[in-house]
């Protein structure tokens, strides 16, 4: 539902269960793990309210089932997964301390995919921040950021990105990616700054070029 607006969202979490809006198995075409198999399980709900938002259909948990977590490790275990990749909406807005247990203790990777906007819950193998303007991130959120990726959308994100660069850890690896509508007119920019700014690396959407989920 595109049209919701996030200060109407009310996300009430039952023990076990999670909206769950779409789960499928892929390769990641973002960051750090760009190119690996991974099964992606898209939780429902989301207040941040990006306006360039590809999945408005997330933003309101109530149109979404709610899903047992032993189910989710079911539909994972039928593939030859070993990476799963919490996404959303804005998984943070629910504790994943079940989640990610059952997860890792199936043997699984489990890599998180947040805005920040809300504390961190859960033990991750891999956490992606990746920091939006319209609710920034807590922040608590940032030492536990293994990989930080701002979405350029106009010239004023590459300012806000060393803003946020500058508050993760050593071991962060620093990503850009141009917005998918805005590609042609940010990814000049992006490979302008980033040769200025060899810390950081340009990041694609790759998964929209091999045409796959």
């Amino acid at each position: 539902m595109s049209s919701i607006s996030p200060e109407k969202i009310n996300v009430v979490q039952l023990e076990g269960f999670l909206p769950l809006m779409e789960h499928f198995y892929t390769i990641q075409g973002e960051g750090m793990h760009a190119g690996k198999p991974a099964y992606f399980l898209r939780l429902g709900g989301c207040d941040v309210g990006c306006v360039w938002c590809d999945v408005k259909e997330s933003w309101d948990p109530a149109i979404h089932p709610m899903t047992s977590i032993e189910d989710m490790l079911g539909y994972i275990r039928k593939t030859a997964a070993t990476n799963v990749v919490i996404t959303g909406g804005e998984p943070l807005m629910y504790n994943m301390e079940e989640l990610t247990k059952t997860l890792r203790s199936a043997g699984y990777q489990v890599w998180l995919e947040t805005s920040g906007a809300y504390p961190l819950t859960g033990t991750w193998d891999h956490v992606c921040l990746s920091p939006k303007k319209f609710k920034k991130p807590v922040n608590n959120i940032y030492p536990h950021a293994n990989e930080l990726k701002i979405i350029v959308y106009n010239k004023s994100d590459f300012d806000w990105a060393i803003e946020h660069a500058e508050k993760t850890g050593d071991g962060c690896h620093l990503y850009l990616q141009p917005e998918w509508s805005k590609e042609k007119e940010m990814l000049p920019l992006i490979i302008d700054f980033v040769k200025v700014h060899p810390e950081w690396t340009i990041s694609l959407q790759t998964h929209k070029y091999l045409n796959i989920p």
